[in-house]
């Protein structure tokens, strides 16, 4: 559709990218935000991030602030390991980070639910307990974050909001007038898989 004259609203997709008439976004940036600040106050302080194998705006967006959150607080450790969008890759992502040598982390921070899930599959294969022995968050709120046990602390994606956003930037273009750009919020929703991280 590029290039094609036809009107272009983009979902989930760089503001800055001049193709698009209008942008609608979820502020993915605070959402990366909230889960870190969330486990900084229960008292993490090493924390590994599973990040998505995926070249793509918005998990760029997520490691940059994921990043900054955690810059803010002295004493904090972030390491960053990649994974594909798959619960296998993701369980194999989180066993390569929690069997290596040295402190292991308390916390592990998902690109979304479904690494999530495997992250807490390595967790308990290696007999470590959620959230005693490791802390785990996602990221969407999929069925799959409440599906699993312990329910996933995971971050709020309002995908039926984001369409609607969407539809309407794309009729207001249809109209013959400018959308705005759009920004909706993400909530963290705390949930059983996190607590403040084992006494040394």
């Amino acid at each position: 559709m590029r290039g094609g004259g036809l009107p272009l609203v983009m979902l989930d997709s760089d503001p800055d990218d001049v193709a698009a008439a209008a942008t609608v976004n979820l502020d993915i940036a605070d959402g990366a935000r909230q889960a870190a600040g969330h486990l900084l106050a229960l008292g993490h302080r090493r924390v590994a991030h599973l990040a998505a194998a995926v070249d793509s705006w918005t998990f760029q967006v997520r490691a940059r602030a994921l990043a900054e959150a955690m810059d803010e607080v002295p004493g904090t450790a972030l390491g960053i390991e990649p994974a594909g969008l798959t619960v296998e890759e993701g369980r194999r992502a989180a066993e390569r980070v929690l069997a290596r040598p040295g402190l292991r982390p308390t916390a592990l921070v998902c690109d979304d639910d479904i690494l999530a899930a495997g992250a807490c599959k390595a967790a308990r294969r290696l007999g470590l307990r959620i959230p005693d022995d490791i802390s785990v968050t996602g990221f969407d709120d999929l069925a799959l974050a409440t599906a699993v046990e312990p329910e996933l602390t995971t971050v709020r994606l309002p995908a039926e909001a984001v369409g609607a956003a969407g539809m309407r930037a794309l009729m207001t273009l249809m109209d013959g007038e400018t959308p705005r750009d759009t920004v909706l919020p993400v909530e963290l929703i705390p949930r059983g898989s996190t607590a403040p991280p084992p006494r040394s």
